[in-house]
């Protein structure tokens, strides 16, 4: 009896593990073998497939007073399907719900006469009011279910920096950020994203994978950013006027505390509406303020009289015999316009931005100590911004042997930056001499309520306090007594800054172009302990010379706004 038994187990034990390879066999043969072609028929089954109602991790502007406004959140509606078994006149259908749909005509027929389908959707972003509109029409084949999707309210506000969310492509379903902080925080704004269907059979095989193999979740949090609302939209305000008055190929800006990094405005003209993106390029998602690289010109003198005045090579008042060009490696090297001034302080180079004389400088302190500077500002280095794509500055010419490449480069030719880099640099001179970390972001706020503070290192020193409080002087000066012959200079406030106007290099024939330019313009207030530095430049102004002309007044402009709203104290 008791083999008898011992049999009946082992022959009912591998009946069940036959039974079992037989369903694992079956369970290989649909999940990977043939997925694709039950999947397809699967879903000619469905009544409705519906993702669970999309959820994201917000993004933050804020205010001067401190206030959190949404920049990025998700907004609630519907999503308008239609079943074209039930649909009988899909031409009167398009007519009744053309005014609440953003749907062409040939597509909507298309989708709404689809054989052999009992789900088809036509709009994922129907309104709560378009949607009662489109329930009162009572079109039978047609149905709404709740959904919701990624909305900015700010529409063209820091389009750029903020980025936007899309599909990665090559058959990848989930949405994700794809430009801008969108993606350099995806992991943090990331929500997990499941599917559910009426036809609950096939979903479970569909799935089967994704039930087996589950990954543990990442914190999960909204960011908030340094931008400032206000400050944003007007600086955005400036771009457009000074790209539209003289056909500028582009133009940008940032307005940044040069002290501690934070960023209260960045952007970029032509822009785009982050909710309405149908007419916009590639280009005009990517940031050119991080990955661009430009040689920006004059600008860069102040950071060559800052280095020799740390290096002790020059004062503020030295003098150099001014002869109007110079000839290095057989290359001339000349003023702007070409003529000498004589014998000039060191103050008149920056006033009259003489390249002649930031060439004297560094012949005067020696090529390497002025390529160690240089260096040490970390102008071929990325700056560590929290954007994605950042691109390192190119300085290869500070390794040359011959003179020349250094008198370029002491007045913002021969070596290329991308505009980050260039105001972490030109920090140094209003801060202390301290490089800074430039970024966006000031928190996280976790979904787990906890929160935390983003903090960023300061970094090395580069040029000495009393260093810092001269070129400030020197730059105050160039503000009072020569920009626009001293017209914009305000007198209650101290403002330091310097004007760049820099050839294009001919990335065919090499050389310059003799008729295109790039304009640049920086400067930090108040001069002695600022609180904010403004960078603009504008690429190809059309029917204007020098920067002074195109970039003075809109700087003034935001200068004054930002005194104002900011209720800045005078200091003089």
């Amino acid at each position: 009896m008791r083999k008898t038994a011992v049999l009946r187990i082992r022959i009912l034990t591998g009946f069940v593990l036959f039974l079992a390879l037989l369903l694992v066999g079956r369970l290989y043969q649909l999940q990977i073998l043939q997925k694709e072609t039950y999947l397809a028929k699967a879903e000619k089954q469905y009544v409705h497939t519906v993702e669970d109602l999309y959820d994201r991790g917000s993004i933050f502007f804020t205010t001067k007073d401190g206030q959190e406004v949404s920049a990025a959140t998700i907004q609630a509606g519907f999503l308008l399907a239609v079943d074209p078994s039930e649909l009988t006149d899909a031409e009167s259908a398009y007519s009744a719900l053309a005014a609440y749909i953003d749907l062409d005509h040939e597509t909507f027929i298309h989708r709404a006469t689809l054989p052999e389908r009992t789900y088809v959707e036509i709009d994922s972003m129907v309104s709560g009011d378009n949607a009662k509109a489109i329930e009162a029409l009572d079109i039978t084949g047609v149905h709404l279910y709740r959904n919701q999707w990624r909305y900015y309210p700010g529409g063209t506000l820091a389009a750029r920096t903020i980025g936007f969310i899309g599909y990665g492509g090559d058959g990848d379903d989930v949405l994700s950020g794809r430009y801008g902080l969108e993606r350099y925080y995806d992991d943090v704004l990331q929500r997990t994203q499941e599917r559910l269907s009426v036809n609950f059979f096939a979903e479970m095989f569909s799935n089967f994978g994704s039930m087996v193999f589950d990954s543990t979740p990442q914190r999960r949090g909204d960011i908030v950013t340094t931008i400032e609302p206000t400050v944003a939209r007007m600086l955005q305000n400036e771009l457009l006027s000074v790209n539209d008055q003289y056909q500028s190929e582009l133009t940008g800006g940032i307005i940044i505390n040069p002290k501690n990094g934070e960023i209260y405005a960045l952007d970029a003209v032509p822009t785009f509406d982050l909710n309405d993106r149908g007419g916009a390029s590639i280009q005009d998602f990517q940031n050119p303020l991080i990955e661009d690289v430009y040689e920006l010109g004059s600008i860069i003198k102040a950071l060559t009289m800052a280095s020799g005045l740390d290096s002790g090579a020059v004062g503020r008042w030295t003098t150099y015999y001014d002869p109007g060009r110079i000839e290095l490696d057989t290359f001339t090297i000349s003023n702007y316009d070409g003529r000498g001034r004589g014998t000039v302080p060191m103050q008149e180079v920056l006033n009259q931005s003489l390249n002649t004389g930031v060439a004297f400088v560094v012949d005067t302190m020696g090529k390497k100590r002025f390529r160690d500077y240089f260096l040490n500002l970390k102008l071929g280095s990325e700056t560590g911004i929290d954007l994605p794509n950042e691109t390192h500055g190119l300085v290869q010419n500070l390794n040359s042997p011959r003179d020349v490449e250094y008198a370029t480069a002491s007045f913002g030719q021969g070596i290329a930056l991308t505009p980050i880099a260039a105001v972490r640099a030109l920090s140094t001179l209003g801060n202390g001499g301290v490089l800074i970390t430039p970024h966006i972001v000031k928190s996280i706020n976790y979904t787990d309520g906890t929160s935390k503070e983003v903090n960023y290192p300061e970094g090395a020193r580069v040029f000495s306090e009393d260093t810092s409080e001269e070129i400030s002087r020197m730059l105050v000066t160039v503000v009072d007594d020569a920009l626009k012959g001293g017209t914009v200079a305000l007198p209650d406030y101290t403002i330091a800054a310097k004007t760049g106007t820099a050839q294009i290099a001919d990335q065919v024939n090499g050389g310059y172009y003799d008729d295109r330019y790039l304009h640049s313009f920086f400067g930090y207030f108040p001069a002695y302990d600022p609180e904010y530095l403004v960078f603009l430049y504008t690429v190809e102004p059309k029917n204007v010379s020098y920067a002074s002309e195109t970039l003075t007044d809109p700087f003034m402009e935001i200068a004054k706004f930002l005194i104002n709203y900011y209720s800045v104290p005078p200091d003089r």
